[in-house]
């Protein structure tokens, strides 16, 4: 897959080794817009000894995210036009796997999530249990970590929603801290989704059409909020739940065959288990 023509690239991944014969090769992506003065305490918190590379993205930050990164001799990739969240993660994907990565983590580089519970999100994927983990607040407690009320109860209420009809008994779809198998990235078509922040949803209703959705987990991660940590507002919140009701209402008319979606068709499906 070629990487857009309008990201430049620069920077070395520094004194962060590289993945031995024995290891998965873990590769760090963090879609970052105005992430200054957050990045150097998210990234003091990566455990570096189990990654390969780590992976800044810039989607014309007005601040100095990207001098900032420089000095931490993270790879840099420059975008000459703000291409948004979802687009920003789209070319997260394709450098990780350029670089050979085995398992992508996606890390926003504001400093709300705990960076220290990356070994433990991307160990079921090591194991080959899962393909995607997803860092749950709701595993733990929110409010008190800082979440706004109306955040907590539209988080909850989407959720329920998208338990329903994907099928499954998750805490949260709505984190910004993931992990994914090289082979859930390439089998799914992350990037026909949108350049918003639904590009989020859109991607796990992929994984579940694509018939990974048993391949999904959880594991708890606190969070922090404060000044600041990036936070999406209320009106921009109403936007985000609309859209993701759509991406619900596409998969499920996608399901049952009413009207089926080239987002939410595989390019290598999962075959099934075998029943234990």
């Amino acid at each position: 897959m070629d990487r857009p023509s309008d990201v430049t690239s620069t920077g070395d991944a520094g004194s962060v080794p590289s993945a031995g014969p024995s290891r998965p090769n873990v590769v760090i992506v963090m879609p970052a817009y105005n992430a200054a003065k957050t990045l150097e305490r998210t990234y003091a918190d990566i455990p570096h000894d189990i990654v390969g590379r780590i992976i800044l993205v810039d989607d014309v930050s007005k601040d100095e995210t990207v001098e900032v990164a420089r000095q931490l001799g993270l790879d840099v990739i420059i975008h000459q036009q703000n291409l948004g969240y979802g687009g920003n993660q789209k070319t997260c994907y394709e450098a990780a796997l350029a670089q050979g990565a085995d398992i992508v983590v996606m890390l926003h580089p504001d400093y709300q999530y705990d960076a220290t519970r990356i070994p433990d999100l991307i160990a079921p994927i090591v194991s080959g249990e899962k393909h995607l983990m997803l860092g749950s607040r709701f595993l733990g407690d929110p409010i008190a970590g800082g979440m706004p009320k109306w955040k907590y109860v539209a988080n909850r209420f989407l959720t329920i929603v998208e338990n329903v009809a994907f099928g499954l008994r998750l805490s949260e779809y709505h984190t910004g801290l993931r992990a994914y198998s090289r082979r859930l990235l390439e089998t799914i078509p992350y990037e026909l989704n949108s350049n918003d922040f639904v590009f989020d949803q859109e991607l796990i209703a992929q994984v579940v059409a694509a018939g990974m959705g048993r391949r999904i987990g959880e594991i708890g991660v606190p969070t922090r909020y404060f000044d600041e940590a990036s936070s999406v507002g209320f009106k921009r919140s109403v936007v985000y739940g609309t859209s993701t009701l759509r991406v619900v209402a596409r998969y499920l008319l996608h399901r049952v065959g009413v009207r089926r979606s080239p987002k939410l068709t595989a390019r290598n499906p999962e075959p099934p288990r075998p029943a234990v």
